[in-house]
């Protein structure tokens, strides 16, 4: 059995180089996934600029709302005072008009006494003091 071994020399396999399917699968599945990964990191690298543009719009725009809101909030407020007003004024006007109509009746009034004494006295002869 020695002369056997010695004889029958094993040699080592010699590297062949071949490009195999599923490594040509594997090699484009790779590249795919980095691809595919580039372009999803960019894609949310511009969704989050749009989005911070976006926002920076709608907080310009609340900041204009706000403003436009504090004016018509100080306009309620003058015209609540301005009506306020009116309204004091039309019941001044109301007090003084019925103060008005009261005098004009006095003064009717006063008038026919007046009347009546001119009446009386020119009717009677004067009589010497």
């Amino acid at each position: 059995m020695a002369e056997k071994d010695t004889q029958m020399q094993v040699s080592a396999p010699s590297w062949k180089w071949e490009w195999n399917l599923n490594t040509i699968a594997i090699l484009i599945g790779f590249a795919a996934g980095f691809v595919a990964w580039g372009w999803t990191l960019n894609e949310l690298q511009t969704g989050r600029s749009t989005n911070a543009a976006n926002i920076e719009r709608l907080d310009t725009r609340l900041t204009a709302l706000e403003v436009s809101t504090r004016r018509l909030d100080n306009h309620e407020l003058r015209i609540g005072n301005v009506e306020k007003q009116a309204t004091d004024a039309a019941t001044a006007m109301r007090a003084v008009e019925a103060t008005l109509n009261g005098l004009a009746a006095d003064m009717r009034v006063t008038r026919e006494i007046l009347q009546r004494l001119e009446a009386a006295t020119s009717s009677r002869p004067r009589s010497p003091p």
